[in-house]
């Protein structure tokens, strides 16, 4: 009895409640990965709609992104002090009402400014979502809520193609905004009545860690700008990214030097001596550029090469996102049984992910959508297996003290890792198409004398089309260029498929030798009476 009364009235007695609660929370981490994913993909439509031009809309994904990822690093201290569920549930009614003016706005200022707000808001929500899964689930759920947190990770990105084109195609542009309205309504009915009622702490502003936090907003938001413009903007030929990258970098340094002696710390740096802990957050931010690189690369190239929108592509993307609602929930009752080892189960699915990777080096100007298949079956079964494993060792070799000290961290890498991604890609693309390029026109320069005796296929399909010779000879230029475009891409999306190839392979063997073994958490055993 007195045991009971000891414990935090603002957890209550695990029930459907909470159920609901945690599901509601779910559902607003999903409706933010929508928010994200969809106006990313539906970008060249919204720019389209809202006359938008072309480095306007890069700006229109960055600013967002830099809110969003700065808002994940910080949100655990605030949530602790305004309380997770007026915190909650003020950031997710925001996400919902700010879609509603975003396709009215008058110029670009305004609709970044909205963008930023709503990035923020999103990003307040992930690291909530870890919470609450492992404060108010017992411990013998614990591992389903990691395997729920998991989806935002590898279910959400997945379906963000097919929810663009389902908007765009059959209901109305608009609706790339307002797809968060009504399921940001569910999701707060879900919270309001269903997560625990528990108390603000106003006092802990007496000793806010304000020097922390006027350090580590502006670092986070130069650097995500640096990868999201960097290649656009050719690097450090421009001076605007020549002077985020090094301010950028001084005042993370500087960020990361406060907070190792600063007694209240948004990030506790000394988690990086835990080995498991290291090795899982590298783990996480490497998986995560996994999935989303082999995400990418099968949109680039449906678009690019076979012309194809994002309705004809989406059934790629629902491939892998559809099984997850089962294969995540099997993967986390797996790895909840106490003689299965993670670190078998985290090396089996690196091993789908990298062969998944080597078939896709394969890859022909010949493909169409079907050929992706087995690469993205691969891929259902290997992202839950590296995401879930990799999150239990982190979370689960801490205390219950410990978890805003990692949430915060853990949320701003996972952000991170979209933005590296998005940059590798980028520069792996471009690089790549140029340089493959350059060999087959400097071989066909070399050969081409050589090739002369088989003739001219392109001008002979060609001549019959226009009596002018020269107009005959520019299109078949013309043509041939094309190809040669045509190939270089796929060799560039090829180079790309066996860089992921080789970071499945380092880490396979990082996670053979650097992590100890953890358990899955058990209820507590009650101790004996006293005869």
């Amino acid at each position: 009895m007195n045991a009971a009364h000891a414990a935090p009235s603002y957890i209550p007695p695990f029930g459907i409640r909470t159920v609901v609660g945690c599901l509601g929370v779910l559902l607003a981490v999903h409706v933010a990965g929508f928010n994200e994913h969809i106006t990313e993909i539906g970008l060249p439509d919204i720019r389209g709609a809202m006359h938008i031009g072309h480095d306007e809309g890069t700006w229109f994904i960055s600013i967002y992104e830099c809110f969003n990822i700065a808002a994940m690093a910080f949100t655990p201290w605030f949530y602790v002090t305004f309380s997770i569920y007026r915190f909650t549930l003020f950031m997710t009614a925001l996400l919902g009402l700010l879609a509603i003016p975003a396709p009215y706005m008058p110029d670009m200022t305004t609709l970044c400014i909205l963008r930023a707000v709503q990035g923020l808001s999103a990003g307040c929500l992930p690291p909530i979502l870890m919470t609450v899964m492992l404060k108010y689930l017992p411990a013998p759920l614990r591992v389903f809520g990691i395997g729920g947190y998991a989806m935002s990770a590898t279910f959400g990105p997945n379906l963000g193609g097919p929810l663009e084109a389902m908007w765009f195609e059959h209901v109305g542009w608009r609706w790339l905004y307002w797809e968060t309205l009504p399921l940001c309504a569910v999701a707060v009915l879900m919270i309001g009545w269903g997560l625990p009622r528990d108390p603000s702490h106003w006092e802990r502003f007496r000793n806010f860690n304000w020097r922390g936090f006027m350090l580590g907003v502006p670092a986070i938001m130069c650097v995500v700008t640096v990868l999201y413009q960097g290649d656009r903007l050719d690097w450090f030929r421009s001076p605007v990214i020549t002077h985020l990258t090094f301010w950028g970098g001084a005042l993370f340094i500087a960020f990361l030097a406060h907070e190792w002696f600063h007694h209240s710390p948004f990030f506790r740096i000394q988690f990086w001596g835990n080995r498991n802990i290291a090795m899982s957050l590298l783990t996480l931010v490497a998986s995560l550029m996994i999935c989303g690189l082999m995400t990418e690369i099968p949109f680039t190239y449906l678009a690019d090469i076979r012309g194809y929108r994002p309705v004809q592509a989406a059934p790629v993307a629902l491939v892998v996102a559809l099984p997850q609602l089962v294969l995540l929930p099997l993967t986390a009752a797996i790895c909840n049984i106490r003689a299965v080892d993670c670190r078998y189960v985290l090396a089996i699915g690196l091993v789908c992910l990298g062969v998944a990777a080597w078939l896709g080096t394969w890859l022909t100007p010949d493909w169409v959508r079907d050929n992706f298949l087995v690469i993205q079956i691969l891929q259902v079964f290997g992202q839950p297996m590296v995401v879930i494993p990799t999150l239990m060792l982190a979370a689960l070799g801490l205390g219950p003290a410990d978890g805003p000290m990692i949430s915060g961290m853990v949320n701003m890498l996972k952000g991170m890792a979209n933005a590296i991604a998005t940059a590798l890609f980028e520069v792996m693309l471009r690089r790549r198409e140029q340089y493959h390029s350059t060999m087959l026109l400097d071989l066909h320069g070399t050969h081409g004398t050589a090739l002369s005796g088989m003739g001219d296929p392109i001008s002979g399909q060609i001549a019959g089309t226009s009596p002018d010779a020269g107009r005959v000879a520019r299109n078949a230029l013309q043509i041939f260029h094309t190809y040669v475009h045509e190939q270089a891409t796929v060799l560039a999306l090829a180079d790309i498929y066996l860089l992921v190839m080789w970071i499945c392979a380092f880490f396979l063997v990082l996670a053979a030798i650097l992590p100890g073994r953890v358990y899955p958490p058990r209820a507590p055993v009650p101790a004996p009476a006293a005869p």
